[in-house]
């Protein structure tokens, strides 16, 4: 079996693992602070605060920057349930705008009719879905035009960039992600980055139980931190990361040119594309078909996602509006292929000629 994703791990994060485990000082701490301070300089920000996940840094974001009980932040229908979960946690109402049917990001359009109507919005939440950058000039005049903060979920785009700017530098803050299957992995993390002095004040005191001298509480806050085991993985990574995007780059190229089968949409390559997943659409309802025909070959693949988020049964309770043509029809075709640096090119040789036999 070609395997969907696969952490590109080596003797290097090893090494880093056991120094820490040999210090004593497996907790957070200093590897902790040289990993923030090294993501930070990669992306192009002032501050950076490591957190155990992206759903917990997206919660502290949402906490620090103000958003209250009752307050309604604008985000995609078309994600991973984590970018609405962590509006949801921090007591405010997620409210959704229909995607791109061509990025499969949320539309900056259909964002500012919602906007238009909706009172109470406070922020804008962006997806940068599949390794791609929104829009990020429309959602920056948006955010403007109608007074309301802009956060980046930079889950799926490590090194992405918009128009020669890295994502995750665009925003107000923005929130990363380390899960093993992201273009670059510490196990389980996150990060908040932001160039606002206070919202990383406010974060920092958020994640370490709202203390900033111990045992002095200055607010009700959680243990968020990350582990410096985990940031040693992070250290190893974060030098990889250019390699492992140019080979991610690079079997997405020989993608676009090698798969012909007309009843694939291959996505529509743009500079700057992280390709955290690579995501086709086969027409004629045939996707159910098409994954079991991959599986059958012994390829790996990935839906995401079968449900929008607001039509999830957990979300039943608040009677979201449901009906988003556009990441209706995404969810209905999308299939993603591997796309992960440790493939060889004899698998994705392999993966091309499945695809191009398929016949539904």
């Amino acid at each position: 079996m070609i395997q969907m994703a696969k952490p590109w791990l080596g003797e290097e994060e090893k090494k880093a693992v056991c120094e820490v485990i040999d210090s004593g000082m497996i907790a957070n701490g200093a590897v902790v602070t040289e990993f923030e301070e090294k993501f930070v300089k990669y992306i192009g920000v002032s501050h950076g605060i490591a957190t155990t996940s992206g759903t917990t840094a997206l919660e502290v974001v949402f906490r620090a920057l103000g958003i209250n009980p009752g307050d309604k932040v604008l985000t995609t229908p078309f994600s991973f349930i984590a970018s609405a979960n962590s509006i949801i946690y921090a007591g405010a109402i997620p409210i959704f705008a229909d995607t791109d049917p061509d990025t499969y990001n949320i539309d900056p359009i259909k964002a500012e009719e919602v906007l238009k109507t909706t009172l109470g919005i406070k922020a804008i939440l962006v997806v940068h879905l599949f390794g791609r950058s929104c829009d990020m000039e429309a959602f920056i005049a948006l955010a403007s035009k109608y007074n309301v903060k802009l956060i980046e979920d930079c889950a799926q785009c490590h090194g992405a960039t918009w128009k020669g700017k890295t994502t995750g530098s665009f925003g107000d803050a923005s929130c990363f992600s380390f899960y093993p299957t992201k273009n670059m992995t510490t196990g389980e993390g996150g990060m908040v980055l932001t160039n606002d002095d206070e919202i990383a004040q406010k974060c920092r005191l958020l994640i370490n139980h709202g203390m900033e001298v111990r045992y002095y509480h200055d607010m009700i806050g959680y243990n968020y931190r990350m582990t410096n085991i985990a940031a040693a993985i992070g250290l190893c990574q974060l030098e990889k990361l250019p390699q492992m995007n140019e080979k991610r780059k690079k079997t997405a190229f020989f993608y676009n040119q090698n798969i012909t089968n007309e009843l694939i949409t291959l996505p529509q390559p743009i500079e700057g594309h992280a390709y955290h997943q690579y995501t086709v659409r086969v027409k004629n309802k045939l996707r159910d078909v098409f994954v079991g025909f991959l599986t059958e070959n012994k390829i790996g693949y990935g839906v995401f996602y079968p449900l929008t988020i607001p039509e999830q049964k957990c979300y039943a309770q608040y009677g979201f509006e449901t009906d988003y043509p556009n990441a209706d029809k995404l969810k209905a075709e999308v299939a993603s292929l591997p796309i992960h640096p440790g493939l060889t090119e004899d698998e994705v040789s392999e993966v091309v000629r499945v695809v191009n036999e398929f016949k539904g």
